[in-house]
């Protein structure tokens, strides 16, 4: 077992079962070949879950990657945010970053391989820091977005306290780069941010959607919602949907509710306010605001030419291929029968002739 669930669990899934012979935590992957060398050495049992201060990275040469044209690049793991509702920072470990030439290396490689788009990741990605000291995270954004062969560049997840308008900036001076972000907004409410140790206020969070309204690039903000937290009041909706209202946060929104987690402020909280039976409205309340931003978004489309990235053929009578814009939004379209569609990856100019909440309908232009 790998992951967070495997730091955080230890050795007690040994206890719960018997049969899994290695348990791994994130922090501590660079270390696989040697725990695998002790498992074929006949230990039936092997951990490694003591590594959550390292300052490495793990990086290898040997990346499986099953979509023959979009790639992810981590450049940056673990989490010094310590959100209150969060458990990342304590099976992660502590924000450590690759270096801007391993990360561009790799970009590289993958443009050689055929790769066409390229997204970075991380669990706060613009909070990468480059050990070398040679690029900042827009920097870096904007030099992945220069690699011969890549047509396209993303990043996700995006902490709002990190978030600067050189962000923005290279967003606008590269072709390549995808106006999209994703930028966890988690509550409408300064008071509610302040209780989940967020780092920002709502009027600091709007500030950086102000910064995308201002450009001519049409950036799309998409934000993460928790829709209930110990001692969350429902008079407080009001101000939790506010920042959907903002036009600029108009493609999706993520939302969750609060999950028991081993972190003391969380258990405090849930101390002082316990859970209460779930209140279906909240999430009414804010998917029906979001719907009609989306449905208002979308309709704007119709009857403009796009270009799009085909991901798929679809044996629909209805449909002919599956596309992504560079706004993330999916995309349905038909073709005239002389036309073949070329493979994964192939660009086309497509007509929007439909529009739903979450996706559009269009055909293709020759």
């Amino acid at each position: 077992m790998l992951g967070c669930v495997a730091q955080q669990e230890g050795e007690k899934i040994f206890e719960r079962a018997p049969h899994v012979s290695m348990v791994c935590g994130s922090a501590s992957y660079r270390n696989l070949p040697q725990m695998l060398v002790q498992i074929e050495a006949g230990n039936r049992h092997v951990t490694g879950l003591d590594d959550r201060q390292t300052d490495e990275c793990f990086e290898t040469e040997f990346t499986s990657r099953t979509n023959p044209h979009r790639g992810y690049i981590t450049i940056i793991e673990g989490c010094d945010k310590f959100c209150a509702y969060c458990v990342v920072p304590f099976t992660r470990g502590k924000e450590r970053s690759r270096t801007s030439d391993s990360v561009l290396a790799e970009a590289r490689q993958m443009a050689d391989l055929g790769y066409t788009e390229i997204q970075l990741l991380g669990q706060n990605v613009n909070s990468y820091k480059d050990p070398a000291g040679k690029k900042s995270f827009a920097e870096l954004l904007a030099a992945v977005g220069e690699v011969p062969g890549i047509r396209r560049v993303r990043f996700t997840t995006s902490h709002p306290r990190d978030f600067g308008s050189d962000i923005v900036d290279a967003i606008d001076a590269v072709p390549t780069l995808c106006d999209h972000v994703h930028l966890p907004v988690q509550s409408g409410s300064t008071r509610v941010l302040d209780a989940m140790q967020r780092l920002y206020t709502r009027e600091q969070y709007l500030e950086r959607i102000a910064w995308m309204k201002s450009r001519q690039a049409r950036h799309q903000p998409h934000h993460r919602h928790h829709r209930r937290l110990p001692g969350r009041d429902r008079r407080r909706i009001p101000a939790d949907t506010r920042p959907a209202r903002c036009r600029r946060i108009r493609r999706r929104v993520l939302r969750s509710s609060i999950r028991p987690v081993p972190t003391r402020l969380l258990c405090s909280l849930e101390r002082r306010h316990p859970r209460r039976r779930k209140n279906p409205r909240r999430l009414a309340v804010l998917m029906e605001r979001q719907r009609e931003i989306q449905k208002r978004t979308q309709s704007k489309t119709f009857r403009q030419t796009i270009e799009v990235m085909v991901e798929g053929r679809e044996r629909s009578p209805r449909s002919s291929g599956s596309a992504a814009l560079r706004k993330t939004r999916p995309l349905n379209f038909v073709h005239r029968q002389a036309t073949r569609i070329q493979s994964s990856a192939a660009t086309y100019r497509v007509l929007i002739t439909g529009s739903f909440p979450n996706s559009l309908l269009g055909e293709m232009v020759i």
